[in-house]
């Protein structure tokens, strides 16, 4: 029996829940912000009489800064934080989206485009770094999902909803002020993100050591900044086919940005209000999925003690039944009937995203960054070359007829959506070949190397 006057040990303290919020409020402004362009860019292009190439040229311009900036972003992130780089890049963002509205020079919105991408680029680097650094390994990828896919994928989902219904519609405002709204919203998230938020526990005075213990549990003391070792990561078929994964990924996930609702109005002739709501299903599948996918990886490594099967598991099964619901799709005739095999097939696709995430820290370990942000690239590339592919497949299977002497066009989907289940499968069978126990930490993977402790808590 404790003596009576023996000290009561002290309760973690919750701070880490505070930088969760900050997490999860960034992953959502930088979504909400992202997406404004489905309504910016067409009020943008009418109210100044751009031309669909200029306009097209301008909304490209966003990945060009945003592929270019994500290896650069990591490498700093690793070396220095995410602390004054995430806050700097929401208030850099918000003021370019507050920009919009207040020039109709092409030029100058170009450069905004510009500074968006690039401002936009180390968002999910700094939140990978951020998420390991904040939270113990037994639940991080749980953690993850809810930052990285609900909370981002929930944000796009009430972009349109936010800008045109509530401020637009109801509101009654122009364009331009609901811009403005939106951007002073973000001004004060990223304000408060640099005033509240720290690198890493040690950093923030109201974290005990009671806390700190918790979020180190499982793992061996080592140092929180650091570059990676590039002939590493050269050397590395793991990270190699991470990136094959993450662009077939990323790549098809641009239908569901720019397709779908052309899809509904095409394929299935609906008017904007259907098209609105159906549209959104597959986001909303999305961000269900983050929150499913996430609590599932953690849930087999705890019980299987296998993370390295955990995690290819989780993202091989999530893109083939994915695949299977697209293959539905492509021959659905109801609307509804599709709407709901395109929101299974974002379900499962996207609980794959916080084992992006958790491989991302696995591989990286202190360089998780720098993973990240190599990972992230690769998506974006499939983001600026897929879409050319899309759009010329359209074209190669869109026929014209002659109807009561006007010119009907008529578009085959199918092929389409079989190419994105083939990209499914894809990156399905990549998943497979990823291992994310081969750190390129040094420190990690000289400890494994060691058989030291740390490795049973790799692989648990």
């Amino acid at each position: 029996m404790a003596s009576i006057n023996e000290p009561r040990e002290e309760p973690p303290t919750n701070v880490r829940w505070l930088m969760f919020s900050l997490a999860c409020g960034t992953s959502w402004f930088l979504y909400l912000h992202r997406y404004a362009w489905n309504i910016v860019g067409p009020k943008i292009q009418e109210t100044y009489q751009f031309d669909n190439t200029e306009s097209g040229f301008v909304f490209s311009l966003f990945y060009w800064t945003y592929a270019a900036g994500q290896i650069p972003s990591g490498i700093a992130i690793d070396l220095f934080g995410p602390h004054l780089f995430l806050g700097t890049s929401i208030i850099l963002w918000s003021i370019a989206l507050i920009g919009f509205g207040l020039t109709g020079s092409l030029p100058v919105i170009g450069l905004l485009r510009l500074l968006f991408g690039a401002a936009q680029a180390g968002c999910y680097p700094g939140l990978t770094k951020a998420t390991r650094v904040w939270f113990p390994l037994r639940t991080r990828t749980t953690i993850q999902g809810w930052v990285a896919t609900t909370f981002g994928r929930c944000g796009g989902a009430m972009s349109s909803i936010i800008l045109g219904t509530v401020l637009m519609g109801w509101c009654e405002l122009s364009w331009q002020s609901a811009l403005w709204v939106m951007g002073l919203a973000g001004l004060a998230f990223g304000i408060s993100f640099l005033i509240l938020f720290r690198n890493s526990p040690s950093e923030h005075p109201d974290v005990n050591d009671a806390e700190r213990t918790l979020i180190a549990e499982g793992e061996a003391p080592q140092s929180l900044k650091g570059s990676l070792s590039w002939k590493q990561a050269l050397r590395s078929r793991s990270l190699f086919c991470f990136t094959i994964q993450q662009f077939m990924d990323a790549g098809s996930d641009v239908a569901f940005v720019y397709l779908i609702g052309k899809y509904f109005l095409d394929r299935h002739g609906l008017d904007m209000k259907s098209v609105g709501w159906l549209t959104s299903l597959p986001l909303w599948g999305g961000a269900l999925g983050g929150i499913a996918g996430g609590w599932l990886n953690d849930h087999f490594i705890r019980s299987t003690g296998n993370r390295r099967w955990s995690r290819s598991g989780i993202g091989f099964v999530g893109k083939i039944i994915g695949c299977g619901m697209l293959f539905i799709v492509s021959g659905q005739s109801g609307a509804v009937a599709a709407g709901i095999a395109l929101f299974l097939a974002k379900f499962f696709s996207d609980w794959s995203q916080p084992t992006v995430w958790g491989t991302c820290t696995d591989l990286g370990g202190k360089c998780s960054a720098t993973v990240f942000s190599i990972i992230n690239t690769s998506g974006t590339i499939g983001g600026i070359v897929m879409p050319i592919i899309f759009g010329s497949l359209l074209d190669w299977n869109t026929t014209k007829h002659v109807v009561a002497e006007k010119i009907v066009t008529k578009t085959n989907w199918e092929p389409l959506f079989l190419l994105l289940a083939a990209m499914y499968l894809t990156s399905g069978i990549f998943w497979l070949l990823i291992d994310c126990t081969k750190s390129l930490d040094t420190n990690v993977a000289e400890a494994s190397d060691a058989k030291t402790p740390l490795k049973n808590a790799d692989n648990r």
